[in-house]
C-alpha cells in the first residue's frame, strides 16, 4: 500500500459507538445502502449477533438483545430501514429530555428528623381514617421523637413532638390533644422493648414518670 492512500483516523469519520470498533460501523453503513428489505433485515440480524459477541458483559443486563437493537440504530444515525423485535427507536426519542428529579424536600429547622421523615408523613396524610393509619401517625411521632433526642438532649416533651409534626404535615395531622403518651426517652434512647400485659389482650407500655393511665405509643 502506497503511503498517500494511509488512513489517519483524525481523518476518518468520528465513530458513534466507539466500543464496537469502526469495522462494526463500516458493516451498519453498507446495511443502510441495501435496498433489498429483506436483505437488510437479514444483515441487520447477523449485525446484531455480531454486536452480542463483541459485548458479552451485556448478556446479564436486562432486555439485553433491545439494548443491541437500539445501539445498532443509534450507530446507523436512525437510517436503518429494518423489522426489529422492539419498539424502534427514534432520534427524537433517544433526545427526549428526562422528567426532572423530584428534590428531597429540606426543612432547616428539622434537619435533625432527615427527609424520610417527610415521606413517611405524606403517606400517613393519604391513608383513610382508622386503626393502621393511627399506629402509622404514633410510629412517626416515637421516631422523630427518638431523632429529637438523639441530636438534642435528654428529654423532650410530647408536646414539641406533636407541633413539629403538625407543622411537618401542613396541619393535617393533630396530636396535641391526644389522650396517649409516646414512649419514653429512656425507651427511645436504650432501646428497649415494649411489653405487653397478657389476660385481656389489651397493651400496655411500660415507663417512666407518671403515666396519669394512658395508653403509650
Amino acid at each position: 500500500m502506497s503511503i498517500n492512500n494511509l488512513e489517519y483516523n483524525t481523518e476518518r469519520d468520528k465513530l458513534i459507538i466507539p466500543e464496537y470498533g469502526r469495522h462494526l460501523q463500516k458493516m451498519i453503513d453498507q446495511a443502510v445502502e441495501i435496498e433489498d428489505r429483506e436483505e437488510r433485515n437479514k444483515v441487520a440480524k447477523a449485525i446484531i449477533a455480531v454486536m452480542g459477541n463483541l459485548q458479552p458483559h451485556l448478556r446479564d443486563v436486562p432486555d439485553f438483545q433491545h439494548k443491541l437493537w437500539d445501539q445498532l440504530f443509534i450507530m446507523s444515525d436512525f437510517k436503518l430501514d429494518v423489522e426489529a423485535p422492539y419498539p424502534i427507536l427514534t432520534k427524537e426519542k433517544l433526545e427526549e429530555r428526562p422528567e426532572p428529579l423530584e428534590y428531597p424536600q429540606n426543612f432547616p429547622k428539622y434537619r435533625y428528623y432527615g427527609n424520610n421523615i417527610k415521606r413517611m408523613i405524606d403517606v400517613a396524610i393519604s391513608w383513610e381514617e382508622g386503626d393502621l393509619k393511627t399506629a402509622l401517625t404514633y410510629t412517626i411521632a416515637n421516631h422523630m421523637k427518638k431523632c429529637y433526642l438523639n441530636w438534642n438532649k435528654d428529654t423532650v416533651d410530647d408536646q414539641a413532638i406533636f407541633n413539629h409534626l403538625l407543622e411537618l404535615s401542613d396541619g393535617k395531622i393533630d396530636l396535641r390533644n391526644s389522650s396517649e403518651d409516646l414512649s419514653t426517652s429512656t425507651d427511645l434512647l436504650r432501646g428497649k422493648k415494649k411489653n405487653y400485659r397478657g389476660g385481656s389482650g389489651k397493651k400496655n407500655y411500660r415507663s417512666g414518670g407518671n403515666n396519669r393511665g394512658k395508653k403509650r405509643y
